[in-house]
């Protein structure tokens, strides 16, 4: 155990902020000698580093507060989690640092300001999980039930979501090479975790399902800042699997 001045030394913060996230309930000591010095250990190192994540992505600390609060402490699951998170932040700063690239070599060229150029650099640096552009392929039922479990939605899950599209995605592909046939048990039991996943957004619920569908039969018009990670091949080869068991399709959310 450290006192409070060394602790932050060795952790790389400061001792305001220490104090801070101590008044906000955020981050307390692991103990207080009878003098009433706050003491720090390994446990508070990872809680500090996880807040220091969750910070940097862009959660606000009340956020963050509730989110530590949910579960006890695993550090392998959250490092995992956050892992993910950062590969999401890792990719919209790219395509930013592209747009603006993109944006510099007109300006540089002594060309008029690219308007179209600017708004997509404005587009990316606004890339938030927003719903908002959602919202008009779905009707006002199905609008309410969306947001009643947005607000369920947390970061960690969201994290947990993305891996886990990002996990059945490669599997596919790795399928569609290896020359599987859709109706195959191995292609099949992709098509069955597909459902799974959609499933963990619609609810199950029929309105949404309907919108859903709606949104990706109209994938040639979302925004410029909308990342495309299911390609055609795959969502094509998955549709015929999904056939295969029974009519219609599912598509699944994008994040």
């Amino acid at each position: 155990m450290y006192k409070v001045s060394e602790f932050a030394r060795k952790a790389g913060t400061t001792v305001r902020t220490l104090h801070h996230y101590d008044r906000l309930g955020l981050l307390r000591p692991g103990g207080r000698s009878r003098a009433g010095y706050r003491f720090y250990g390994e446990r508070e190192l990872a809680r500090l580093q996880q807040i220091a994540t969750l910070k940097f992505i862009g959660l606000p600390l009340k956020a963050i507060k509730r989110l530590l609060e949910r579960a006890d402490l695993d550090l392998a699951e959250t490092l995992r989690l956050q892992r993910v998170l950062l590969t999401e932040k890792r990719r919209q700063l790219e395509a930013a640092l592209q747009a603006i690239a993109a944006a510099e070599r007109s300006a540089s060229a002594g060309r008029e300001p690219d308007w179209a150029a600017l708004r997509h650099i404005i587009e990316v640096m606004e890339m938030q999980p927003d719903i908002e552009w959602t919202k008009k392929y779905y009707d006002e039922e199905a609008q309410r039930k969306v947001s009643e479990r947005a607000e369920t939605w947390t970061p960690e899950l969201q994290a947990k979501v993305s891996q886990d599209w990002q996990e059945l995605v490669r599997d596919i592909e790795a399928a569609i090479a290896a020359g599987e046939e859709p109706a195959g048990e191995k292609v099949q039991a992709l098509a069955q975790r597909w459902t799974n996943l959609v499933r963990g957004f619609t609810g199950g619920d029929a309105k949404i399902q309907q919108g859903l569908n709606k949104m990706w039969a109209d994938r040639q018009n979302w925004p410029a800042n909308i990342p495309k990670v299911i390609s055609d091949e795959v969502q094509a080869f998955m549709m015929k699997a999904l056939g295969c068991r029974q009519p219609g399709s599912t598509q699944p959310r994008m994040k």
